[in-house]
């Protein structure tokens, strides 16, 4: 099948002017708050949603921010650019109501795995680790898009995991000679996010490559770090030991241990979840962690 064709097919639907003039804005590094400011303030909607992020627990202000500007000077351009970007490809993404796919468990899992690779960059030395966070959040984008295209294929690929024990992207290699990180890809390159960023979501697979480099790409490594954990539906996290070999081999010699870490995410996830009103997964990533450590043991 024509990757191309289908993602032309599907009519991908244009991002919201109010993240497209963010986008447009963030090339020029002399653009600052009060620039960034309005087309955010342009939409009420959007208004609302970030003053609700900045307020959250996540950030911790002692006081409201009541103000986009402020709001935009306290934690950042990215951060809000990012977080903009989210919720606008969030509310383009269909539900394919597919086989066993679940539009809700996938944004729990995205959410997860963007906070991880935030951290992991983090540790990895990037100062600026809000594209490896966004990169993340996005990385599964093209499912949802493409279970809803061709969704007898995508009823029996979905199967064929047999709960997380094959991953979706080498089933899809074998059927198809593309995988859904290439159709993110396209996808952002569509929208006209910036080509470094569409290479991260592309490559979120890549981690037998990235792991070599740690030093070279931590960016994509982090992101690519971050698609080895568990996903909400799976019942057992199947690549458990190989997420903790790799962190063994790259994390940083006064780094956490990758319980520990995990424990970090878990309580950024319960802080942050709220605000994009995604609900706590029944299972946290320190208690499938603990099974699988334990069944190992």
């Amino acid at each position: 099948m024509d990757l191309n064709k289908i993602l032309a097919g599907a009519q991908l639907a244009a991002l919201p002017q109010s993240a497209i003039r963010l986008l447009e804005l963030s090339q020029d590094p002399e653009n600052g708050p009060e620039e960034f400011a309005i087309p955010i303030e342009s939409d009420p909607g959007l208004t609302g949603q970030v003053l609700r992020f900045v307020n959250s627990s996540y950030f911790g202000f002692s006081r409201e921010i009541s103000s986009v500007k402020l709001a935009i000077t306290l934690v950042g351009i990215r951060t809000i650019k990012n977080f903009t970007l989210w919720s606008a490809i969030f509310s383009l993404m269909p539900d394919p109501q597919c086989g066993p796919f679940n539009l809700n468990s996938l944004w729990q899992d995205s959410l997860r795995r963007s906070l991880f690779a935030r951290a992991m960059a983090t540790l990895l030395g990037m100062k600026e680790a809000e594209e490896p966070f966004a990169a993340a959040l996005l990385q599964d984008m093209a499912v949802p898009l493409l279970a809803k295209e061709i969704p007898d294929i995508y009823v029996k690929l979905l199967d064929a995991r047999q709960d997380g024990k094959f991953r979706l992207s080498d089933l899809e290699q074998a059927v198809f000679g593309w995988t859904h990180a290439h159709a993110a890809g396209i996808m952002a390159r569509q929208w006209n996010l910036p080509d470094d960023f569409a290479v991260l979501v592309e490559n979120h697979q890549a981690i037998d490559r990235w792991v070599t480099q740690p030093d070279k790409a931590p960016g994509n490594l982090a992101v690519a770090m971050s698609a080895l954990l568990p996903t909400v539906a799976d019942p057992l996290w199947k690549e458990c030991d190989r997420f903790e070999a790799y962190y063994e081999k790259v994390r940083p010699s006064e780094g956490p241990s990758a319980a520990e870490l995990l424990c970090q995410i878990d309580k950024e996830f319960a802080e942050f979840a709220p605000v994009l009103k995604i609900a706590t997964p029944g299972k946290s990533l320190v208690e499938s962690h603990q099974e699988m450590t334990t069944a190992a043991g």
